[in-house]
């Protein structure tokens, strides 16, 4: 879906993640913008890689799911759409906490999407929790 909605991984490192989105056929809605299943895969998506990197490294093995989710649109979502997530050390501590205490653990990760004017057009909170595998 996401190649489909024309998601792109610009950027990954441990302490950041870049998404990007254009606006294109596949992804717009009948009110001239990105559809906000489209807009909030790209939120999920930079905070996940960025968690998912961090976990990936990890041993013992661990597994991620989203647990919650809050959205703020702000602004018509059209042309290139930037999804940045900056939260790779909290993301690192709260894995190392679940490692360390063998419970599980849970973040709130922020990912900002901005326009290519810099405006902001969303802030998506994803709440991710982290366990140990059994």
């Amino acid at each position: 879906m996401a190649f489909l909605a024309g998601l792109k991984l610009k950027e990954l490192t441990d302490e950041h993640s870049v998404v990007l989105m254009k606006y294109k056929y596949l992804n717009k809605n009948p009110f001239g913008s990105i559809y906000f299943a489209c807009l909030s895969m790209a939120g999920e998506l930079a905070s996940g890689m960025l968690a998912a990197s961090i976990a990936y490294k990890s041993n013992p093995k661990l597994s991620m799911l989203v647990i919650g989710v809050t959205i703020k649109f702000t602004k018509k979502a059209v042309g290139i759409i930037t999804f940045e997530c900056n939260q790779g050390n909290e993301i690192y501590q709260t894995i190392q906490k679940s490692i360390d205490t063998a419970e599980a653990q849970t973040i709130e990760v922020l990912t900002i999407a901005r326009n290519e004017q810099g405006d902001m057009v969303a802030e998506f909170y994803i709440i991710w929790s982290f366990k140990v595998k059994d």
